[in-house]
């Protein structure tokens, strides 16, 4: 396998440098960047001295070298180099949100007033939330074309509301998904909202109501509901910045419908610390749902979903809850925004386009400090 990655200098770039020089299918490794085109990659990125030596090429060198190529650019700007590989039958995965919407209306609205520049290569992309469409993505090698990577809160959110959805124990009301991001989730580009004495000691909802991930959480849980053959559910997102370096918290509010309640259950008293009733089938209906999946791991009763316990790694966290009227499920999810929410997705997605073992490159235990 000869991999490629354009844009490998911003902060997802770098990620999946990591990822893929130790990938062991990844026998070559070929690196652009427009910002630092010449340079090394451990010029940018002192950690890889000794490890990474890599010249940064045009990204243009860079498809015509590869089997598949990674794009970690701002949305607006992948479609051309998608062309490109397309045009030379390589498979490529983008990062951006360029291949997430299958409504241009949708993208349109929400980024920018952005029109497609290749309508064509949107007919046959995929979106790549392995959990959803895991063997969408499989079909993909014959043909060889787009895999559009998820974006870091959809994939929290989604992972957290996909079994309720689909099992139908979601009743009448919002899904309410108020999450937190470290700050690499804003990227390397340097602002104002992620300056050290903006952002430090403090934690503050952003984009209220108006996030351009809302629109993708919501579709996704839509999709999820409609394969269940259920109702597509009105989705409320807030995101918050919290002061750390990477990672997503999201604490999701699922209203239960009637039969799924615990009515036995006083909001005049205090909770009783047990697993047993509705609360423990609900965990059971989780365990279940996400029994064959190398990277969801369902908490056992007692443990609440960390950002540090998936630190580095590609693994997204769920804990399951009753709120105390038993009429409301809390899951809680956690992911780091650079591995499952970015770079370690999309090199699960490689693996599965070209028949990997889907943990691949991807096994190491998240890092706690």
């Amino acid at each position: 396998m000869k991999a490629g990655v354009i844009g490998a200098t911003g902060y997802a770039g770098a990620e999946l440098v990591r990822l893929l020089s130790g990938h062991p299918k990844v026998e070559e490794l070929y690196l652009s960047s427009v910002s630092f085109e010449g340079n090394q990659i451990e010029e940018i990125y002192p950690n890889f001295l000794n490890r990474i030596s890599c010249e940064l090429l045009k990204a243009e060198e860079v498809i015509a070298a590869s089997d598949v190529v990674f794009a970690a650019l701002p949305h607006g700007i992948g479609e051309k180099y998608a062309a490109g590989c397309i045009k030379k039958k390589k498979s490529f995965i983008d990062l951006s949100a360029d291949f997430r919407f299958d409504d241009e209306d949708i993208y349109t609205a929400w980024y920018d007033g952005k029109k497609y520049q290749y309508p064509e290569l949107h007919i046959d992309s995929v979106y790549g939330l392995p959990e959803l469409n895991r063997h969408k993505i499989k079909g993909l090698f014959k043909k060889g074309l787009i895999i559009g990577n998820p974006g870091c809160y959809p994939t929290g959110s989604s992972l957290g509301a996909f079994p309720a959805l689909k099992k139908g124990i979601v009743g009448e009301g919002p899904i309410i998904i108020d999450a937190k991001s470290g700050v690499t989730g804003g990227g390397r580009e340097p602002a104002r909202a992620f300056h050290y004495p903006e952002c430090a000691d403090s934690v503050a909802p952003y984009r209220i109501a108006s996030h351009r991930h809302s629109p993708e959480i919501a579709r996704n849980l839509a999709v999820m509901a409609a394969e269940g053959n259920n109702p597509a559910p009105q989705v409320i997102f807030t995101p918050h910045l919290a002061p750390m370096n990477r990672g997503i918290l999201s604490t999701i509010y699922i209203p239960l419908s009637a039969e799924w309640r615990e009515e036995s259950l006083n909001n005049l008293m205090p909770p009783k610390a047990k697993n047993e009733g509705k609360a423990a089938e609900i965990r059971k209906l989780y365990e279940d749902f996400y029994k064959d999946e190398p990277f969801v791991r369902i908490l056992p009763y007692g443990l609440t979903a960390a950002t540090n316990r998936v630190r580095q790694s590609n693994f997204c966290d769920i804990s399951v809850h009753l709120d105390i009227n038993g009429s409301t499920l809390i899951v809680t999810t956690a992911i780091d925004n650079m591995m499952k929410g970015a770079a370690g997705q999309a090199v699960q997605n490689m693996n599965i386009l070209f028949n990997y073992d889907e943990k691949a490159g991807l096994e190491a235990i998240p890092a706690l400090f």
